[in-house]
């Protein structure tokens, strides 16, 4: 009798053992420890990195003109934001970037959906898409100026050519992924075609289409990068990529390394912004992340 008591007391403790199993603690982390755990170790690695170059500088290990001290560096990008060209320079990239990047995910999110649920589309286009993104693309540079001139629509078809299909494969893959379960579920509840596509699928989809699209930003970056080396015009302006192959005309070394760690900073800065908050988004909302 008293164990019978006591059975309902004890399904209630499974319960709420399972519910806290299931529940996700999500705390608001000190500003202390993210400095810590997140700023400090990034600002020891550029340090790190200053110190061995300044290091092999006055090691001599190589010509002076071949390896730049990190203070002429300096003195290369102070020239610049005192002649106020240097955020003018960083702007004219980054704003074709990312319009670029825009529209390749406006093309490659239709592409990539009709690619993945079309079975006669994915035998047609599936492996056009895969070698179109095995192709460098530097590649498209030298037609894209003969098709379109130089100018900025010259510039976003590099860009389109090689992300497009990043963020259509990265799509598919995510497609591929859902389980057949959700599929089911979603038809049975009348969630099908258009929105079938866009409360089931899209969703489901999520981690694999957010890697397509982080790699196809990188594809953009890279892709504009190389169209602005090869292709240079007044009528383009000044980009990351013009600046490098300016340095590379003039022998200017300094000018050169600048270049370079501007477009680095850049795609780390893009990353660091936009990508690193959608994935963490991402997973907390599927309960896999446990603390901000």
């Amino acid at each position: 009798m008293a164990g019978t008591d006591t059975k309902p007391d004890d399904l209630a403790g499974l319960e709420a053992g399972l519910d806290a199993l299931d529940t996700v603690q999500v705390r608001r982390t000190p500003v202390r420890e993210v400095l810590v755990r997140k700023v400090l170790p990034p600002v020891l690695a550029v340090a790190l990195v200053i110190v061995v170059w300044q290091l092999l500088v006055r090691a001599q290990v190589t010509d002076d003109y071949k390896l730049p001290s990190p203070a002429a560096v300096w003195d290369s990008a102070s020239q610049m934001w005192l002649q106020g060209t240097l955020l003018e320079v960083v702007w004219t990239s980054v704003s074709r970037g990312l319009l670029g990047f825009l529209l390749a995910v406006a093309i490659g999110t239709p592409l990539g959906l009709l690619v993945a649920r079309v079975r006669f589309v994915r035998a047609a286009i599936g492996p056009i898409l895969s070698g179109l993104q095995s192709l460098p693309s530097v590649a498209w540079v030298a037609p894209a100026v003969i098709w379109l001139g130089l100018n900025d629509r010259m510039m976003y078809a590099v860009i389109l050519l090689g992300a497009v299909p990043s963020v259509a494969n990265g799509l598919v893959s995510g497609v591929d992924q859902v389980p057949p379960l959700f599929l089911r579920a979603g038809r049975t509840l009348g969630a099908t075609g258009l929105r079938g596509t866009r409360h089931i699928v899209l969703p489901a989809a999520l981690p694999g289409y957010l890697a397509g699209l982080k790699q196809g930003w990188a594809f953009s970056w890279r892709s504009l990068m190389a169209a602005e080396i090869i292709a240079s015009s007044p009528d383009l302006g000044l980009g990351l990529g013009q600046l490098l192959e300016n340095g590379r005309n003039n022998a200017d070394m300094p000018g050169i390394f600048l270049a370079i760690i501007l477009i680095l900073f850049v795609g780390i800065a893009i990353d660091l912004l936009v990508f690193s908050p959608l994935e963490r988004w991402v997973l907390r909302s599927r309960g896999l992340l446990v603390k901000n």
